[in-house]
């Protein structure tokens, strides 16, 4: 036996994991296959297109996920941008209080959700802001913000500081070091942390029922779906969207952040 192969009942146990992690998610497949409309039995009794077809048909999913998806385009780029500018200055520089400033930053996404959402809505309502897109967006950008942030920060970390000074003693402007050195060498964690900010927004639900007042995201209308169904079949196609929209992202994400241990400048 090769020494570099793991025994088999070490894979077996390792299957019998992923089988538990993933099993519940391909019954969602398997059901929105089936002919029955009332009830979930295995087998499903037979096989059919036609709920994809009813979902296709239904305009309350249509906005529903269109809602989502400009929440979560919008919220990924606010966490883009506050996300990188808060690991700059936590990687970048030395102040007073930096500590307690990376972990004020990565805090929201440590606390329950429903500890955010009840605090989003308390501060909504003691400013008199009405629930909107924009509340949705600010509810989301809390966590977003941190994903972003960690991936960002690591990269800073492991990039030489030696390249921004050689670029400002060769003459480059600030603008010009940013564009050509910095921004390069950070491309991929960004792009990393905005796909899974992406993801997290848009199958969010605890955060997005305290801010959305009485809009419907794709995961709030899958909720509501569940509690007084039209066509069951039709929610789990909805569901395995979700699972397909959020899932891409993140393979993507991992495709890019793997092999990244080395960062130009690194060993200088």
């Amino acid at each position: 036996m090769r020494a570099d192969r793991a025994p088999w009942w070490l894979g077996a146990l390792a299957g019998g994991g992923l089988l538990f992690l993933h099993g519940p998610i391909l019954l969602i497949f398997a059901y929105a296959f089936s002919t029955e409309d009332s009830s979930f039995t295995w087998p499903p009794p037979g096989l059919t297109l036609r709920w994809f077809g009813a979902a296709w048909e239904r305009p309350d999913i249509w906005e529903a996920l269109g809602l989502s998806l400009r929440v979560a385009l919008v919220s990924t780029a606010v966490a883009l941008v506050l996300g990188t500018l808060c690991a700059a200055a936590v990687a970048r520089t030395r102040f007073f209080g930096r500590e307690v400033v990376s972990l004020l930053v990565i805090l929201p996404i440590a606390l329950p959700g429903i500890i955010t959402g009840i605090a989003l809505r308390s501060a909504f309502n003691l400013a008199d802001i009405p629930f909107s897109f924009w509340t949705i967006v600010l509810g989301h950008a809390t966590f977003c913000v941190v994903v972003v942030h960690n991936n960002a920060v690591a990269r800073f970390r492991r990039m030489s500081g030696s390249l921004i000074e050689a670029s400002m003693d060769l003459g480059a402007t600030y603008g010009q070091t940013l564009r050509h050195v910095i921004l390069p060498n950070i491309a991929t964690a960004l792009l990393a942390g905005g796909m899974l900010a992406f993801a997290l927004s848009f199958d969010e639900v605890i955060v997005t029922t305290f801010t959305a007042g009485n809009q419907a995201t794709l995961p709030i209308w899958m909720l509501e779906e569940l509690v007084r169904p039209r066509e069951r079949p039709v929610t789990n196609v909805v569901a395995m969207v979700v699972v397909l929209v959020t899932a891409l992202p993140i393979l993507a994400a991992y495709h890019l952040t793997r092999g990244t241990d080395t960062v130009a400048g690194s060993g200088k």
